[in-house]
């Protein structure tokens, strides 16, 4: 396994980051136990989570992987070895504590007491806030409309709060999900100004088919020691080519809740895909493999996280920190996203 740094700290978190969203949903316990031993045996230490997982979000499922989670804490008394890293929502339906926005003093701090509780322990070591308050673009929303009602909590006083649980022991350290350049720039100039605590990672999509944090954020994450975590790293299982040719595997992710995941399905992406699977035959490697190493080597890149339903595809995933892309595959990489650029932004 490799290891980078987790922001400017001096803690090493695995490049390889175990998602675990389909914990209680399309994953059974067990099946979550099989992974974590797993992941865990092959060096694996960094670990995510959210309060409303499993996904797709359902009241009936809401911190059911944390809870997984947590009862393999307490079966194994392996705390200690893992990174774990967990998120309060941003604005939510009702169920979410009445609803509305979560990072006021109130409902954050009743998003982590839940969260402490079902992961069974004492701290967490990277909290992070899963989307913004504000009204800004994310989850692929394009053309954006500046509407700001301010109704929103006030990064300072949110980071007055963060500050708080740091100083009870109950995090560790913070990061954010689904933001902007604005987002993170005005987090870490408020947090230098007002000697608070330092935001350390930003986990938001990044893949072959969405290079989008390329733009803006990629120079933030390497100057300020921000870096980040890459979530849908293979385009919700779209980037291992099970879905070529109209192909729709039984108990994937799309045959299951295709409606839901609408971001990876379109016909450039399409296209994408079957030149990058070339590309992958051509060096006798997998499509999975060249799609997680590519972003594992991105200099401004802490971890990538992988999340599988089976087993194989856990292995496949792990076992990409050990091929080499050589500089006529990157070539090629790059040439396919000049000609079909960011189809799933």
């Amino acid at each position: 396994m490799n290891y980078k740094k987790l922001g400017n700290t001096d803690l090493d978190v695995s490049t390889i980051c175990l998602g675990t969203m389909t914990w209680g949903e399309q994953n059974t316990q067990n099946d979550g136990f099989e992974q974590m031993d797993f992941a865990l045996d092959q060096g694996v230490n960094f670990w995510d989570t959210a309060e409303i997982y499993s996904v797709p979000p359902k009241e009936e499922t809401f911190g059911h992987t944390e809870t997984i989670i947590g009862n393999w804490f307490e079966k194994t008394k392996k705390r200690e070895k893992v990174i774990i890293a967990s998120k309060v929502c941003g604005p939510m339906r009702e169920y979410v504590r009445g609803g509305g926005n979560q990072f006021g003093k109130k409902n954050i701090t009743d998003a982590l007491e839940g969260s402490l509780k079902r992961l069974k322990t004492d701290y967490i070591d990277l909290y992070q806030l899963h989307w913004p308050e504000r009204n800004t673009n994310f989850f692929g929303r394009l053309g954006y409309e500046h509407d700001d009602d301010n109704n929103w909590t006030e990064f300072e006083d949110i980071l007055e709060n963060l500050e708080k649980f740091i100083k009870e022991g109950k995090i560790r350290h913070i990061g954010l999900s689904n933001e902007t350049p604005w987002g993170l720039s005005k987090y870490l100039e408020i947090s230098k100004k007002k000697d608070l605590p330092r935001v350390l990672s930003v986990q938001n999509p990044y893949s072959l088919l969405n290079r989008t944090y390329e733009v803006g954020l990629a120079e933030i994450s390497v100057r300020e020691q921000a870096g980040l975590l890459a979530y849908s790293p293979l385009a919700c299982g779209y980037l291992t080519g099970k879905y070529r040719n109209n192909q729709l595997p039984k108990n994937s992710r799309m045959e299951r809740d295709g409606k839901f995941w609408t971001r990876y399905n379109n016909q450039n992406a399409r296209k994408a895909i079957d030149l990058y699977y070339e590309v992958a035959k051509k060096n006798n490697l997998s499509l999975t493999q060249i799609s997680l190493k590519f972003l594992e080597i991105q200099p401004f890149l802490t971890s990538v996280i992988i999340g599988a339903t089976t087993m194989e595809q856990l292995k496949t995933n792990v076992e990409s920190v050990n091929i080499k892309l050589s500089e006529e595959i990157i070539k090629d990489i790059n040439e396919i996203q000049k000609i079909y650029p960011n189809p799933c932004p």
